[in-house]
């Protein structure tokens, strides 16, 4: 795919796809839920159909009809011994959450993915689960995929994790609700706490604070409407678009505002962005508004400690903005990226260095200098939907157009990225 620059900006308004991380939980815990559960706003993205697939398969009777969906529960003891591998495609919260879930039920699962997932390290939620009592097995002692999950009895325990990981919370919980006695995650930041939001939505107690999250076992799930809010780490890529385009106007309707999620916003605001928040509102438990987004002249920062996990996902995009922004920005306490789809730390580093930015790796991050006029030529998604969007945002603001490889990997979050963006790009 090829992009390149428009003659006046980016101008006009587009509605942002459903978020995935709730999305996920919306399907995952309506099928545990015991009755019909409403979902709109759904994500269809190739993730979050992955786990729609892997509930089918545990027996959960599910109806999709584009972005509604209708989940007819039966309660976790009517899950299903799987037939055959319950295949997960690229999607690491699938995987993740669903080894909460598998590791309290009294069958035997097998769980694998995609080339990419098989390099991704799962000790981070198989250790704890083991601590609870769990039986797995898998590649390097149950790190690597595929897993086999034979379920029993658990027990609680309070849990320290070594980081910030909503995924890895959120299957210590999901198994603590099948566990003897109450189960704690404590963590160094607060991770995104959609599920804490969205158990209660389910009515399940939930104790948390800023750094830890309980629940006690025994407790069941009952069904409910959930409106899926648009994903802030897609409008990122949209709000970086219109940030370092000359003479753009957008305005992205229905993002998702959570407070565990919105460090993008706080960095835009930090960097000189010029935003505007629109008919703020409640989506179910989560917090919602339009952003209207204009072109401003962005300055240098740094970025790091608890902020990190509230934006993670978030760094491909900001990497970009700060090719524009005037002076050194610096990246840092972002050691995660390196296991995520890639290792975005080289990734990002190599690719925009391709492209002309003056960009530096370091152990924990990257420093990137600006503003830098960007040549353009040719880069790779590698796989991974956050790398393809950035590299195709760079095309909007290089002296020739860049032409990415590999951008079938975006549908995993966002399948309409490139006609938004020709929309916008048409309206200039």
């Amino acid at each position: 795919m090829e992009i390149g620059k428009t003659n006046h900006g980016l101008r006009g308004t587009v509605k942002i796809p459903g978020d995935k991380s709730i999305s996920h939980r919306a399907v995952l815990f309506a099928s545990l839920a015991k009755g019909v559960s409403q979902i709109d706003g759904f994500l269809e993205g190739e993730d979050c159909l992955s786990t729609i697939a892997c509930m089918r398969q545990l027996g959960v009777e599910i109806d999709q009809n584009n972005d509604q969906v209708t989940v007819y529960g039966n309660g976790l003891d009517a899950l299903q011994e799987p037939a055959r591998v319950l295949d997960i495609g690229n999607s690491g919260t699938t995987i993740r959450l669903l080894m909460g879930v598998l590791a309290g039920r009294p069958f035997s699962s097998v769980l694998q993915g995609d080339d990419s997932i098989a390099r991704r390290p799962m000790a981070r939620v198989t250790g704890p689960l083991k601590m609870m009592n769990a039986r797995i097995d898998g590649r390097q002692l149950g790190d690597l995929t595929p897993l086999h999950i034979r379920g029993g009895e658990l027990r609680g325990i309070r849990y320290h994790s070594p980081v910030a990981s909503a995924q890895v919370k959120s299957a210590i919980l999901l198994a603590g609700l099948q566990a003897e006695g109450v189960t704690t995650v404590v963590e160094p930041h607060k991770s995104r706490d959609h599920t804490e939001r969205m158990l209660k939505s389910f009515g399940i107690s939930v104790r948390s604070d800023e750094h830890s999250a309980s629940v006690q076992g025994g407790q069941m799930l009952h069904p409910v409407q959930i409106h899926v809010p648009g994903d802030i780490s897609s409008a990122a890529f949209m709000l970086t678009a219109a940030s370092i385009v000359k003479g753009s106007d957008c305005v992205l309707e229905n993002v998702g505002l959570n407070p565990t999620r919105n460090g993008v916003i706080e960095v835009l605001e930090k960097m000189g962005a010029d935003m505007t928040f629109l008919n703020e509102r409640m989506a179910g438990d989560e917090p919602v508004a339009d952003i209207r987004v204009r072109f401003a002249p962005l300055k240098a920062i740094t970025i790091e400690g608890g902020l990190i996990p509230r934006l993670i996902d978030e760094i491909p995009a900001i990497a970009v903005l700060a090719t524009q922004a005037e002076g050194t920005t610096i990246i840092k306490d972002a050691e995660e990226l390196k296991v995520k789809e890639t290792n975005r730390i080289d990734t990002v580093v190599n690719q925009l260095k391709e492209l002309g930015a003056e960009v530096v790796a370091t152990e924990d991050g990257m420093m990137i200098h600006g503003p830098v006029r960007l040549r353009g030529g040719e880069a790779d998604s590698f796989g991974d939907h956050r790398i393809g969007m950035a590299m195709a945002l760079c095309g909007l603001i290089s002296d020739q157009p860049v032409s990415v490889n590999g951008t079938e990997a975006i549908a995993v979050s966002y399948p309409n990225f490139f006609e938004q963006l020709e929309e916008l790009k048409m309206n200039d």
